[in-house]
């Protein structure tokens, strides 16, 4: 490799730095947005599930809300709201999403609503079934479309259970793929950590009744579940493709530093056999 090869090598890397220390720049703050709006909407979630199963649990008879109540034994597929990212360049973002649904699911036995075009695209390749796709960047516009779909869907009895896949975010650095059911409604036992008050474990005076209100506050508990799946994969995406943009930024300037200390090394040595070749000709000149 000569000296001009060597230049152009430097030149097309540093061109390549720059625009990934663009993309860093520019994912950090989006991730900085996103982050927030998780963080900030995490408490209000975890709150009103409290609170919903406290009153469900109330209860006497299921029959007040159909989201209690129903159950389609006799289907046979499963249906699975998968949220993946509309572009690539975030590491192993939906990678590792993948091979979580290949593990979790048969496609022969689930259909997906999809919501971002790579995961659409691999649905389709796995040989699944699509049956919507909401893969525009408005998560607030996706919501009450994507809630309704699923629940038209499951309350004709086409499907025996809806599940959220996608990835939920931990930290800048961490996030995992989780597969959480969403119809029919079943309350876990465990406790949400939503603060250290002990007054949410209090009875709670009602008014309207119990009765009156189940169904509609189990509707936007359901709303606010694929909302906050949509944030936290939101998160997630923007954490994951700033720390692929700064590996590639390292990487480069890596490459850039192995380059110059190899074009210093063939200039020199140019200079070397110049300088030989100018001792040579001298000598013999002398000679002569």
């Amino acid at each position: 490799m000569n000296l001009r090869q060597i230049r152009k090598k430097i030149r097309a890397v540093s061109n390549v730095k720059k625009i990934t220390n663009a993309m860093q720049l520019v994912s950090a703050i989006k991730m900085k947005k996103a982050q927030q709006k998780a963080f900030e909407g995490k408490p209000y979630r975890q709150l009103l599930s409290f609170i919903i199963q406290k009153v469900a649990a109330s209860l006497i008879e299921k029959s007040y809300s159909p989201l209690l109540s129903k159950s389609n034994p006799l289907a046979q597929k499963d249906l699975v709201i998968f949220i993946t990212s509309n572009k690539g360049l975030c590491g192993g973002f939906n990678f590792n999403l993948f091979r979580f649904l290949v593990k979790e699911v048969d496609f022969k036995k689930v259909d997906f609503i999809t919501v971002g075009k790579k995961g659409a695209l691999f649905v389709k390749k796995m040989g699944g079934l699509v049956i919507a796709d909401f893969s525009s960047p408005y998560e607030e516009d996706k919501v009450s479309a994507i809630f309704k779909t699923a629940f038209d869907l499951f309350f004709k009895g086409e499907y025996a259970n809806v599940f959220l896949v996608y990835n939920r975010f931990l930290s800048t650095v961490r996030f995992e793929p989780v597969k959480k059911r969403i119809f029919p409604i079943k309350f876990e036992k465990e406790e949400f950590k939503v603060a250290e008050d002990k007054e949410v474990k209090k009875e709670y005076i009602i008014e309207p009744s119990p009765e009156k209100i189940i169904d509609s506050a189990l509707r936007n508990m359901i709303e606010i579940e694929i909302y906050g799946a949509l944030i936290e994969s939101e998160a997630a995406e923007h954490s994951a493709r700033m720390m692929a943009m700064k590996n590639a930024t390292d990487n480069a300037t890596d490459v850039i530093y192995n380059l110059t200390l190899l074009r210093n090394k063939v200039r020199q040595e140019k200079i070397t056999y110049e300088l030989l070749d100018m001792v040579t000709a001298k000598q013999s000149v002398e000679e002569t």
